[in-house]
C-alpha cells in the first residue's frame, strides 16, 4: 500500500510514532517487522538523563501508558553517530525536543541546534512543542511563542535545503489538549510558515473516567486506548481547518485496522502507533496492514489514497 505524503515515498501508511526508538539504535529491526516510517527521538542537543524512576507505567486493565520520561536522550553527537553506523529500507524522521535546562526564551536555540545537526540524517524533521514532561514546553504551542519559534526554524530550514541541495520536510507535533482557539492559531501559523505535516497526537493529560488502572493517578502522558478518540477528534477539527492542504500524521490509540481507519477516515495521511505493540507485540503492525489491504480489495480501487480519499468524501 504505497503513498506519498510530504514528497517522500512511504511502502505503506503505518510507522513507529517518536519514543521508542529515542537513540537511533533499533530502527532497521522495526522497518524489518513492516512499518512503512519510523520515527526516531526525541532527541535534545545535549546528553540528560530524564526524569527520576519510576517514569513509565502500564495500565493493564485500560491497555495505556502513562510515562513522564522528560526526553531522556544521549544528546545529537551519539545520536548521529548511531543513525550513520547503519542504513534504513524506510524513511526516517527525526524528532526535535529542547533540553530540560534550557530556558523557554531559549529554546529556539537548541531547536536550531537540532535542525543543523540532523537535517542530512533525516527524511523528515518533527519539531516536538508537545510533551506534557518537560516543564513550560506545551507554552511553545502559544501563538507568540509558536510564530517565534517557526519563523527562525524556517529560515534556517530553508538556508540548510540550498546548503545540500535537498528539501527535508518539516513538520510539527502537537498536544491533544487543545481548544479550538489554541487549535486555530496553530493552524494559522503552519499555513503561515508552509509546515510540511502537523503529527496530531502527542499524549494527554487528560485521565478519562473509563480507567480502571490504579496507576491511573500517577503524573506524565496518557496513551493508548483511552487517548484514541481524543486524538481522532483533534485529527477531524485540525483537517476541516486545514482544508486538506497540509498532510496529518494521526498518532494515538492505534491497535487494530479499524483505529487506523478511523483516523485516515477522520483527516490522517500517514498513520503511527506506539503503545498498542508494547501491548500486543510485532504482530498487531502485520493485522493493521492486512486489515487496511482487505480494505482495498472490498472496495475495488487501485490504490491506497483513492481508497481513503472514496471512503472519506463519503462519510463527510
Amino acid at each position: 500500500m504505497p503513498v506519498t505524503v510530504m514528497g517522500i515515498d512511504f511502502p505503506n501508511p503505518l510507522g513507529l510514532a517518536a519514543g521508542f526508538d529515542k537513540h537511533a539504535t533499533a530502527f532497521p529491526a522495526f522497518a524489518a517487522m513492516g512499518f512503512g516510517c519510523i520515527e526516531l527521538g526525541t532527541v535534545t542537543p545535549k546528553p540528560q538523563p530524564g526524569n527520576p524512576r519510576p517514569r513509565l507505567f502500564r495500565l493493564t486493565e485500560d491497555e495505556a501508558i502513562i510515562n513522564r520520561m522528560g526526553f531522556n536522550s544521549v544528546g545529537l553527537e551519539q545520536f548521529t553517530a548511531n543513525i550513520t553506523t547503519t542504513s534504513s529500507t524506510v524513511p526516517v524522521g527525526v524528532n526535535l525536543g529542547k533540553n530540560f535546562d534550557t530556558p523557554l526564551d531559549e529554546a529556539v536555540v537548541d531547536y536550531l541546534t537540532g535542525l543543523n545537526a540532523v537535517y542530512r540524517f533525516a527524511d523528515y524533521i518533527a519539531i516536538n512543542v508537545s510533551s506534557p514532561n518537560t516543564p513550560g514546553l506545551r507554552e511553545l504551542q502559544s501563538r507568540q511563542s509558536l510564530d517565534s519559534l517557526l519563523s527562525q526554524l524556517k529560515r534556517r530550514h530553508k538556508e540548510l535545503s540550498e546548503q545540500h541541495g535537498t528539501y527535508v520536510p518539516l513538520t510539527l507535533k502537537i498536544a491533544p489538549d487543545l481548544n479550538d482557539g489554541e487549535l486555530e492559531q496553530i493552524v494559522d501559523l503552519v499555513m503561515r510558515y508552509h509546515i510540511d505535516a502537523v503529527i496530531a497526537t502527542n499524549t494527554t493529560l487528560q485521565r478519562p473516567q473509563s480507567l480502571r488502572s490504579p496507576m491511573a493517578a500517577e503524573s506524565g502522558g496518557l496513551s493508548g486506548q483511552p487517548l484514541k478518540s481524543l486524538s481522532t477528534a483533534l485529527i477531524a477539527r485540525l483537517f476541516r481547518h486545514l482544508n486538506g492542504e497540509v498532510p496529518i500524521i494521526g498518532v494515538g490509540g492505534i491497535a487494530s485496522a479499524d483505529d487506523a481507519w478511523e483516523k485516515l477516515i477522520a483527516g490522517a495521511d500517514l498513520i503511527q502507533l506506539y503503545t498498542s505493540i508494547i501491548f500486543r507485540g510485532p504482530a498487531v503492525i502485520g493485522e493493521i496492514l492486512l486489515g487496511l489491504e482487505r480494505r482495498l480489495h472490498q472496495m475495488q480501487v487501485s490504490s491506497f489514497t483513492e481508497a481513503v480519499q472514496r471512503a472519506r468524501g463519503t462519510s463527510l
